[in-house]
């Protein structure tokens, strides 16, 4: 039984003993909190009754480590095959043979990978995208950042098609299995997309060495739940008429499921191809850490240094990296869906592909040249430039003529807003929490969903990490308040005036290709390291759910409905509050879920910057290769993930059930 459906059959209580129940568990726990000092017990867990989880996950690492070693480099020799090639292929160069006979051979030329990616946007999407894609690898080279994006896009090329296999295949079997589906999918990926992304590294580092294999395998693991979803959701949304017409036409089930079922569901499983992409790119940044190499490294590096100018150099260079990829998958999703069909298999290869033959030829003949010709082969230092100077006078001119404005701005919000909500919920009583969540998960969901969020938030409790756990809730919450509250407006105005979404649609479409680490890097240039910058980045990185589901709230409200509200007399006013808003709650809802995942995931992050929260701990168990403490920490960030999205999924369920 899912959520939706225990959220549809709990019986419904008269709203004021709901209130009476709930004013006597706020009470209780009041009782508790006061009464602190001769129940500490329920307030600050026990140190003397911790369980030790961490230890034992860290004896059962080492064991895996001892015992299966043969096995990691196994995996390590087979994966590192492709690997390496691309890697060779677009950065490093080949070297054939060995001592004085060695023959080196270049990499593919920088001219030609520009032109290639003007070639494959003109393909999928015209001009314009042809000279958005070409013109941002161009910006990569002559910003002198081709050898480290060429690295970042090496690891993509082998972990994107991983995913995708990967991901096709067990979306197939989960909805074939439906069992399988409810018991073992479904939870395995909720727990995947809710860890954070520096606890896959300390598994793959203690397993796999700190290497760029170590890094593609969390990538690929990090990136395959989107294209599980994607083929779910497809195969399951293919019309009825189209499954029962191809058994009529006496397709086997494998037939049925290659050339009927998957062919139908691509548009889906294209937004799955997308989202892999984009997931994997920002998983490959953030993998710089046990040795990825690449842009992400440069901006480690830099951020480590405080080195300003290279950060943002680094950081735009993923940016367009990231845009680049983004515009042209999006526009392969749609070229594909619009020529299903439509292929001549009668023609020629190079008159069915034209671009990709020219690009072939391109690339082809400017590496050749680059044996001879040292411009083909590498980005001449000549025609490059640097920005760098210019970020950092730039900063530096803020900071003087604006740092009192600034200084007050960030002592305010720490005095006012983030050190008394801290202080609150790092002294909120662990037993009260329990008691309170899990009373409000069997209002919303019954009594599965209310032992589930209870047993979550106890987990963090008996293993010692209530007190991180809290910290990461208090600044989870603010950033997502200020997300609302920004988000839930501009969204409201979009959906209502057409000129206004035009406008903004552009700049949330860019909000959610950058990755993490470039919201990081200006807002430390201002306001430098501390709870602060974490908020600010957080909000900026997560506010982009909150508004584009509630501009798709409301618009998808039935015009028939809005009708009847015109007919009936309202105002436009009226219609908007009493109508459209209304039916549009459960929209926005689930916006703020996104809203709550997006900066949970910053956060941890951000402890990057200074934060003291679970993220440290991962960050700690990362840097001492403590595969125990690390992992604990990442399933407690999963376990906060999972409650918020629980409890968010079962009141938009009842919401949802209220509205019919």
């Amino acid at each position: 039984m899912t959520v939706a459906a225990d959220a549809a059959r709990q019986p419904a209580r008269p709203a004021q003993t709901w209130l009476a129940i709930w004013a006597a568990a706020l009470a209780a726990t009041l009782v508790v909190f006061l009464a602190r000092d001769s129940i500490a017990w329920a307030v600050k867990y026990p140190a003397s009754a911790v369980v030790p989880v961490a230890d034992w996950i860290s004896v059962v690492m080492t064991w895996l480590k001892v015992n299966l070693s043969w096995l990691t480099r196994s995996i390590t020799a087979v994966l590192g095959v492709p690997l390496n090639f691309a890697l060779d292929l677009l950065a490093k160069g080949f070297k054939v043979g060995s001592g004085a006979a060695a023959v080196e051979l270049p990499r593919l030329s920088w001219v030609g990978v520009c032109a290639a990616a003007f070639f494959a946007g003109r393909a999928f999407g015209g001009w314009k995208l042809g000279a958005l894609a070409g013109g941002l690898f161009l910006y990569i080279a002559l910003f002198g950042k081709w050898t480290s994006a060429m690295l970042t896009l090496g690891l993509i090329a082998i972990a994107v098609p991983f995913c995708i296999v990967t991901g096709l295949l067990l979306g197939i079997w989960a909805w074939r299995r439906p069992w399988a589906e409810k018991l073992f999918v479904v939870p395995a990926l909720d727990l995947m997309q809710t860890i954070p992304t520096f606890a896959y590294l300390i598994p793959m580092l203690l397993l796999f060495g700190n290497s760029p294999v170590s890094a593609m395998i969390a990538t690929a693991i990090f990136a395959t739940p989107p294209m599980v979803r994607a083929t779910m959701l497809g195969l399951s949304r293919v019309p009825t008429e189209i499954n029962e017409f191809s058994e009529m036409a006496g397709c086997t089930a494998r037939q049925k499921l290659w050339r009927v079922l998957l062919p139908s569901a691509r548009p889906t499983l294209m937004v799955g191809v997308n989202q892999v992409i984009m997931l994997a790119l920002n998983m490959v940044i953030i993998a710089s850490m046990i040795g990825a190499g690449g842009l992400g490294y440069d901006v480690l590096l830099a951020l480590r240094a405080l080195k300003v100018g290279e950060a943002m150099e680094a950081g735009l260079a993923i940016v367009a990296l990231a845009i680049a990829l983004d515009r042209l998958s999006q526009a392969a999703a749609r070229r594909q869906s619009q020529q299903h069909g439509e292929i001549n298999e009668g023609q020629a290869f190079w008159l069915r592909n034209p671009n990709l033959t020219l690009a072939l030829v391109i690339l082809a003949a400017t590496t050749l040249l680059g044996l001879a010709i040292p411009f083909f082969d590498d980005v001449p230092k000549a025609i490059t430039f640097t920005t760098a100077p210019a970020w950092k006078a730039a900063v530096s001119w803020i900071t003087v003529n604006f740092f009192d404005a600034i200084e007050a701005f960030r002592v305010f919000l720490i005095l006012y807003v983030l050190n008394p909500v801290r202080a609150f919920c790092e002294g909120f009583p662990w037993l009260g929490a329990v008691f309170l969540l899990g009373l409000a998960g069997y209002q919303l969901g019954g009594a599965r969903l209310a032992a589930l969020v209870a047993a979550l938030t106890a987990f963090c409790a008996v293993t010692g990490l209530w007190e991180k756990t809290m910290a990461t809730v208090y600044l989870c919450g603010i950033s997502v308040v200020i997300a609302c509250l920004i988000g839930i407006p501009l969204g409201l105005a979009a959906s209502r005036s057409d000129r206004f979404e035009k406008i903004i649609t552009p700049i949330i479409d860019t909000l959610q290709v950058l990755p993490s680490f470039c919201f990081i890097i200006p807002v430390v240039m201002l306001f430098r390291v501390g709870d602060v910058t974490a908020m600010i980045a957080t909000v900026a990185f997560a506010v982009v759910p909150a508004i584009r589901y509630t501009n798709h709230g409301i618009r998808q409200v039935s015009p028939q409905l809005i009708e009847a509200a015109v007919v009936s007399g309202c105002t436009r006013r009226q219609t908007f509050w009493r109508v459209q808003l209304p039916l549009a709650l459960p929209e926005i809802m689930l916006g703020i879920n996104q809203t709550i995942l997006m900066a949970l995931a910053m956060i941890i992050i951000c402890a990057m910057i200074g934060t003291r929260d679970l993220g440290q701990e991962v960050f700690i168990a990362l840097s001492k290769a403590d595969s125990g403490r690390g992992i604990v920490a990442g399933l407690a960030i999963a376990f906060i993930g999972i409650i918020a999205d629980r409890l968010f999924n079962a009141w938009s369920a009842r919401a949802r059930a209220r509205l019919g």
